[in-house]
């Protein structure tokens, strides 16, 4: 099987360097539309699906492989080296940003740079380190979806996506909930909920930037902050916009963020 059709890629752009972008828990690749198509006149763009998310296709799934981010890094390798030009920037969401920034401590010299969307090394609450949520609480939001995944869909996704001026994002986001495999699904979730890659973040050496919102029920600003003091060579960046979904919710403010860190990154000129 190919990659290519394993993971749904799509690739548009030119250019020597390769831009790809990684989604996170419930979502796929149609969630950067607006972020994406801005860099295609400078980058290679590669879009996918996460395997068991979106198009890709479900019987890659392997709930041992993908018992962990590291299969999905796994993945994420074997489509670069399908389809990627030369060096790479890494793009993640969420869990996505988990797994780009596991990718640059695995093989750091493939890429020059990572920006992480809403980023989580960690949800859980732990001594000093708050991610946000308790054990009972993440222990009673993966209950909730084993109960009734479409219900918990329909009632967590506008909470997740924030954005109360636009609640149109919010019911699309609980479509792309439900349209997932829920057996997948709720493996997914506890892997992403359960991660802990805090180890890893004070290996990672590529230039980040870490991109937040000021109010996201999903991830404190204290994750922010304890990222930033932890990820060498990292820029935080606070939007003022509510919810855990930034390149969906205030594409502008995100894709302005992202073009001044590469332009002082890679020291190219940003479109004006």
């Amino acid at each position: 099987m190919s990659v290519q059709f394993r993971n749904n890629v799509h690739v548009t752009g030119a250019g020597t360097t390769t831009m790809v972008f990684i989604h996170g828990f419930g979502c796929d690749q149609t969630m950067w539309r607006h972020l994406a198509p801005t860099f295609a006149d400078r980058f290679r763009v590669v879009l996918y699906d996460l395997t068991g998310s979106g198009r890709s296709d479900l019987s890659a799934y392997d709930r041992t492989k993908h018992g962990s981010l590291q299969g999905h890094v796994t993945d994420l390798f074997e489509i670069l080296d399908a389809c990627a030009a030369g060096p790479c920037i890494v793009v993640g969401h969420s869990a996505g940003a988990s797994i780009g920034l596991l990718a640059t401590v695995a093989a750091p010299e493939r890429f020059v740079a990572q920006v992480l969307v809403g980023p989580s090394p960690c949800y859980l609450n732990d001594g000093d380190y708050v991610g946000g949520f308790n054990r009972e609480d993440i222990d009673g939001l993966l209950d909730a979806m084993e109960t009734n995944f479409i219900d918990w869909s329909r009632k967590m996704a506008p909470a997740i996506m924030g954005a109360p001026n636009q609640p149109a994002l919010g019911e699309e986001l609980a479509r792309s909930f439900c349209r997932n495999d829920p057996a997948i699904a709720k493996h997914f979730a506890r892997v992403t909920f359960n991660t802990d890659v805090r180890a890893d973040v004070v290996k990672s050496t590529v230039p980040a930037l870490i991109l937040q919102c000021s109010d996201d029920l999903i991830v404190p600003r204290e994750v922010g902050d304890w990222l930033h003091r932890h990820l060498a060579h990292s820029t935080l960046r606070v939007i003022d916009n509510v919810g855990h979904c930034p390149h969906l919710s205030a594409p502008t403010a995100s894709s302005d963020a992202i073009e001044s860190f590469l332009a002082q990154t890679l020291r190219y000129a940003a479109p004006i």
